[in-house]
C-alpha cells in the first residue's frame, strides 16, 4: 500500500510548503466558512494596543478622544510605561513631547494643548489659562499653549522604565541624556518652589494638580474658596459624561476660581507665606504626590548612573523625603497617610487611596508597610473581599459614591501603583490577585476610565489610554506564581527604585482640569 502524500512538502529552498490541494481534500471545511474563514478574535493585549493606536495624535496620546482631547501630564507618563512594550520609540516620543512644553522655571504643565482642537471642545481652554502672557514671568513657552498648574511627577520613573525596555535604542537616540536635565529641573521646581509648609514636602495649590480632582479630601480646603459665578464658564465635560458622575457645579466653580486667581498672580509660587501660591487659599501636602516624587527621585538616581554620574545625592534626598512623609502625613490611628491642609491647620481625617500609594516606596518602614496592607484589606477599602480593585475613597465615608469622580470609584492607575507596592513588600498573593482583577476588568469594560468598585460597572470614558497602557504593562509582567519574580520579605535588600530592583524585573521587557 502506497504511503499517504504528506500535507507539507519542502519548497525549492528546503523550507516547508503547504500542499493546499491535499489539505483541502483531507480536511473539508464547513460550507459557511469555505470562502471566508473566520479570524480568531484579537487578544486582550491587541485590544489594549489598539486603544493606544486610536488615541495617538502623531506626537502624543490623548487620554480620551472626546472627553480629554489634549495631552495630560501624568497620563503621558503612565501611557509611556505601557507603550514601551509595543514601541519603545513612541514611548520616548510621548515623554519628549510633554517635556518640550516645560516652563523655564522647571514646571511641567498638566495640559499641553493641541492647537487643532476647537476651543469649545474642552474647558478650561487655552484662552482661560493664557499661559504665554500670564505665565511670561515664569517662563511659559511662547510656541505652545499650556495650563499653568502641574500634576504628579511620575515622569522620571516612566523615563527609566522606557529606557530599560530597549537600552540600545535609548542610548543610540540619546534619550536619557536629553530628558535628564529637564527632569532634574522639574524636581528642583517642586522641591524649592512648592515647599509651602517649609518641612521638605511638596504642596499642591489646586485639586487638579494632585490628579484625584474631586476627592472628598479637598472638601474642607475648598470650602474657603468663593466659587466663580456659574454663568462665567461652560462645562464641556458634561457633554460627554453623566452629571451624576462628575464634580458638582459648586465644586467646579471653586476649581475655576482657584485657577483664575493663580493665573492672575502670574503663576507665581512662594514658600512659607511669600508672594504667590504661598498666600493662596488652597495649599495641601498630599501623600500620593510626594510618594511619586520620591519614586522618581530613585529613578533619577538610576538615570544619573546610566549617564556616568553618581546617584548618591538623589538617593539621600529620597530617604529624607520619605522621612518627612512619615513625620508629616502618617496617622497611626488611621493606619495610613493623610493629607495636611496648610491653611486649615492639620491632617484631614478623610481616607483616600492617595494615603495608600506610599506603599510603592521600598524604603518605607516595615511596620508602616504592614499597616498599609492591613488598611487596604480592612473595612475601609476591603480589597480582595468586597472589592476587587481598591476604591478611590473610604467605603465607610459619608461622602463615598461608587460612581462619582474620585469619590469612590476604582481607578486603574492607582491600582497599578498598589499592585507594584504589594509586590515590592512581599505580598505576592495579594499582588497577583490584584493584577488578575485589573486585567479582567480593564478588558471586560473596554478599557474604561474607572469602575464601580463593587460591581465593576464601567464609568466615565471607555477606550481610556492609561487603562490600556497599564494593562499592557501587566500583560508583560507575569505574576510571581508563574516563577518570574522572587519577592523578598525584606524590602530593604537590593532595592533602590520602585519597579527596578529585586522584586520586579518588568523594566527589562522589550480631572484633570
Amino acid at each position: 500500500m502506497a504511503a499517504a502524500e504528506p500535507l507539507v512538502r519542502p519548497d525549492v529552498f528546503g523550507e516547508p510548503r503547504v500542499d493546499r490541494t491535499a489539505q483541502l481534500s483531507t480536511r473539508p471545511l464547513p460550507y459557511e466558512i469555505a470562502y471566508d474563514p473566520p479570524t480568531a478574535p484579537p487578544s486582550p493585549h491587541v485590544r489594549a494596543a489598539r486603544v493606544l493606536a486610536a488615541n495617538w495624535t502623531g506626537a502624543s496620546t490623548v487620554p480620551s478622544r472626546k472627553l480629554y482631547p489634549h495631552q495630560w501630564s501624568w497620563d503621558s507618563a503612565f501611557i509611556a510605561i505601557g507603550l514601551r512594550h509595543v514601541s519603545p520609540a513612541r514611548a520616548q516620543t510621548e515623554l519628549e513631547t510633554l517635556l518640550a512644553a516645560q516652563w523655564a522655571d522647571g514646571r511641567v504643565p498638566h495640559i499641553v494643548f493641541n492647537p487643532s482642537v476647537p476651543l469649545d471642545a474642552y474647558f478650561p481652554s487655552p484662552d482661560f489659562w493664557r499661559s504665554s502672557t500670564a505665565g511670561h514671568a515664569a517662563g511659559a513657552p511662547r510656541t505652545v499653549q499650556t495650563s499653568g498648574i502641574v500634576q504628579p511627577p511620575v515622569h522620571a520613573l516612566a523615563a527609566w522604565l522606557v529606557h530599560r525596555a530597549d537600552p540600545a535604542l535609548s542610548r543610540s537616540r540619546g534619550f536619557l541624556a536629553r530628558v535628564y536635565p529637564r527632569l532634574a529641573a522639574w524636581h528642583r521646581y517642586l522641591l524649592h518652589r512648592r515647599d509651602l509648609g517649609g518641612a521638605g514636602l511638596v504642596s499642591v495649590v489646586h485639586p487638579w494638580e494632585q490628579g484625584m480632582d474631586n476627592s472628598p479630601c479637598w472638601d474642607a480646603p475648598l470650602a474657603r474658596v468663593t466659587p466663580a459665578p456659574a454663568r462665567s464658564f461652560r462645562r464641556a465635560d458634561l457633554d460627554h459624561g453623566a452629571a451624576e458622575d462628575r464634580p458638582t457645579d459648586l465644586d467646579y466653580g471653586r476649581y475655576v476660581r482657584l485657577a483664575a486667581d493663580y493665573r492672575d498672580r502670574g503663576y507665581r509660587d512662594g514658600p512659607g507665606g511669600e508672594h504667590g501660591a504661598g498666600d493662596g487659599e488652597f495649599a495641601v501636602e498630599d501623600p500620593a504626590f510626594n510618594a511619586l516624587l520620591i519614586a522618581s527621585e530613585h529613578a533619577l538616581a538610576r538615570i544619573a548612573e546610566e549617564l556616568g554620574a553618581t546617584g548618591a545625592a538623589r538617593r539621600e534626598r529620597a530617604e529624607r523625603l520619605t522621612a518627612a512623609l512619615v513625620e508629616r502625613l502618617w496617622e497611626p490611628a488611621a493606619g495610613m497617610f493623610l493629607c495636611r491642609d496648610l491653611r486649615g491647620g492639620g491632617l484631614r481625617p478623610e481616607r483616600s487611596v492617595s494615603g495608600l500609594v506610599p506603599l510603592l516606596l521600598p524604603g518605607l518602614p516595615r511596620a508602616l508597610a504592614a499597616a498599609l496592607v492591613d488598611t487596604l484589606r480592612g473595612p475601609h477599602f476591603s480589597l480582595g473581599d468586597r472589592t476587587r480593585l481598591a476604591p478611590s475613597y473610604d467605603l465607610l465615608g459619608e461622602s463615598f459614591d461608587p460612581h462619582r469622580y474620585w469619590r469612590g470609584p476604582a481607578w486603574f492607575n492607582t491600582n497599578w501603583l498598589l499592585e507594584r507596592g504589594l509586590r515590592a513588600h512581599g505580598e505576592t498573593a495579594a499582588a497577583d490577585a490584584l493584577r488578575a482583577a485589573f486585567l479582567h476588568l480593564a478588558d471586560a469594560t473596554g478599557y474604561a476610565e474607572y469602575v464601580d468598585p463593587y460591581t465593576g460597572e464601567p464609568c466615565g470614558a471607555t477606550g481610556f489610554s492609561w487603562t490600556a497602557a497599564l494593562a499592557l504593562d501587566l500583560y508583560h509582567r507575569e505574576p510571581a506564581s508563574h516563577g518570574r519574580q522572587r519577592p523578598d520579605k525584606s524590602p530593604s535588600r537590593g532595592v533602590s527604585a520602585p519597579g527596578t530592583g529585586t522584586f520586579d524585573r518588568s523594566d527589562q521587557g522589550g480631572d484633570r482640569g
